[in-house]
């Protein structure tokens, strides 16, 4: 089978910079490879045409058109003619898009099939940050489901509150985000000399960043030597206005407290994995996801999470076997289930080894490709 995927983000350094939806695509992507399918991914908002090959992944760089007010249609109308011609020329037998900003709401391919993977669309996440969705967004997302040949959800809570919030009442089959667990092997031991607990994400408001300084301000009051490590983009708050979530956090931890937290910024993507495995504990306290890659990578490194107890989250963790799971308002008891975790290496050995397990059964790329490719099968059947 000939997949491809329409996106506006892939890890690469040629295609900029990249977040969940670019990582579970290339991971999808390198599982559907070993099926014996042939994967191509159309980003698009590039600043050059181009194809090249990512280790057997065929990349097709599109920019977008450039027309004050009516880019958006133009660019849609852009992508459909390339959509077609490659299924014209059987380059591609299905192409996948994911619900973010609704970018298929006017593709309307000849032939092709269409399939809608939820990762969380932007009227989804503004929901659960319960904060206004601009229309135009809201338009085109509901559109864009509404017209699928074949939707998927990568969580069963995603695929609820998508059909609450749009007012629809679509059948979603669920196939959750992947992860390759050969290249998330564990290959060193921590040598940390201090408790680590390390975040690694976005520093934004719907990932809980303004209540980790307040859970980690009670960390510190019950083990003064507990270190905080935190990896990822400083973004800018969309409530305050302020350029920095990073500046905001800071305010807010104790002055014991930041003495103690280490802001590393951006890290190359292979930098990651080697601060999961000097870390003691792996913390999320989000607000708003679909189902988090990040989540997965330290399952797999056998990092025990304490999480965020928010919908998607069971169906990830298994609270008190792989994780524990807390809400991240709690900040005495997010803070209390870290501190159980520092203070009982066994506990911590224990929630790893099921973790890894649990990641192996549902999680791994091969498991989730052949899922997809099953699904794929049945759209082009019904088409």
């Amino acid at each position: 089978m000939k997949v491809a995927f329409l996106t506006p983000e892939y890890p690469h350094p040629k295609t900029g910079s990249s977040g969940g939806i670019g990582t579970s695509i290339k991971n999808l992507a390198i599982g559907l490879l070993a099926e014996g399918c042939s994967v191509r991914v159309l980003v698009y908002g590039q600043n050059q045409e181009g194809v090249f090959d990512d280790d057997g992944i065929c990349i097709q760089q599109i920019r977008n058109v450039k027309l004050k007010g009516l880019s958006w249609y133009f660019t849609r109308k852009k992508l459909q003619r390339i959509i077609n011609t490659l299924h014209q020329q059987k380059v591609i037998d299905l192409v996948e898009a994911p619900d973010w900003t609704g970018i298929t709401s006017f593709i309307i391919p000849k032939k092709c099939p269409l399939v809608i993977r939820l990762n969380g669309s932007d009227t989804y996440f503004c929901h659960l940050d319960q904060r206004p969705v601009k229309w135009k967004n809201k338009f085109h997302e509901r559109r864009a489901l509404q017209q699928a040949d074949g939707l998927l959800s990568v969580s069963q809570f995603t695929a609820d509150l998508t059909n609450q919030v749009f007012g629809l009442d679509k059948k979603f089959t669920i196939i959750p985000n992947s992860i390759n667990c050969t290249t998330f092997e564990v290959e060193h031991q921590n040598t940390t000399l201090l408790p680590t607990v390390l975040y690694f994400g976005t520093l934004i408001r719907k990932k809980g960043l303004l209540e980790l300084p307040l859970i980690f301000n009670e960390v510190i009051k019950k083990k003064s030597n507990v270190k905080l490590v935190l990896i990822g983009r400083d973004a800018s708050d969309i409530i305050s206005g302020i350029d920095s979530t990073w500046q905001l956090m800071q305010e807010l931890f104790s002055s014991e407290a930041i003495n103690n937290v280490t802001y590393l910024g951006s890290v190359p993507y292979s930098e990651i994995k080697k601060a999961i495995e000097q870390a003691n504990v792996c913390v999320f306290p989000t607000f708003a996801e679909a189902l988090p890659v990040s989540w997965l990578e330290a399952m797999a490194l056998k990092k025990p999470i304490v999480a965020s107890n928010i919908g998607w989250a069971t169906e990830v963790l298994d609270d008190g076997i792989s994780g524990f799971l807390e809400h991240p308002t709690q900040h005495k008891a997010y803070a209390n289930k870290i501190i159980s975790l520092l203070e009982n290496l066994n506990l911590q050995s224990e929630f790893g080894i099921q973790a890894r397990k649990k990641v192996e059964e549902k999680f791994s790329i091969s498991i989730v490709a052949k899922q997809s490719l099953l699904f794929y099968k049945n759209v082009i059947a019904s088409k």
